[in-house]
């Protein structure tokens, strides 16, 4: 199986019922990987629904899974919550999915929207609240700028 990496950005309108394009660079990477079915979930952190590969969210779901005890309530609690705020995606013939109403609420979609890819998953934000996970470019560079020192230090 190729390795799935989704890179960029695109624009899409959702229509009223919540169905909207994926962007065909990303439907084309998922084919290319042979995946017929994604999850989607409200991120953790962010205001943004975030679309996982079926393989993808399997790896992440027993990633989690193995970090917590069955035989611990609140550790249970964290994964089922976890889980259980997951739908299962498809394309539909035309290659568009539907967000379900309560994801649009969730992330606070109403018809415009922005697809970013990140690596192995896909971020679905509304387009009036894209800017608020970015920084400014100049505290980007001088951000990437310290982190590359730190990596380049350790390997040496």
């Amino acid at each position: 199986m190729n390795k799935i990496q989704f890179i960029g950005s695109s624009d899409a309108k959702a229509d009223v019922k919540g169905r909207v394009f994926l962007p065909a660079n990303f439907r084309h990477v998922l084919q290319e990987a042979g995946e017929e079915s994604m999850v989607m979930r409200k991120d953790v952190f962010q205001d943004c629904l975030v679309i996982y590969p079926e393989t993808i969210w399997k790896e992440q779901l027993a990633a989690l899974r193995s970090k917590l005890s069955r035989w611990n309530r609140q550790e249970q609690q964290i994964f089922r919550q976890f889980a259980a705020d997951a739908e299962i995606l498809t394309t539909d013939t035309s290659g568009r999915i539907l967000i379900p109403r309560r994801y649009r609420e969730l992330a606070g979609i109403n018809l415009d929207v922005r697809f970013i890819g990140m690596d192995d998953t896909i971020e679905i934000w509304a387009r009036e609240k894209v800017d608020s996970p970015f920084i400014s470019p100049e505290e980007f560079g001088e951000k990437l700028e310290q982190l590359m020192e730190t990596v380049q230090e350790q390997t040496l």
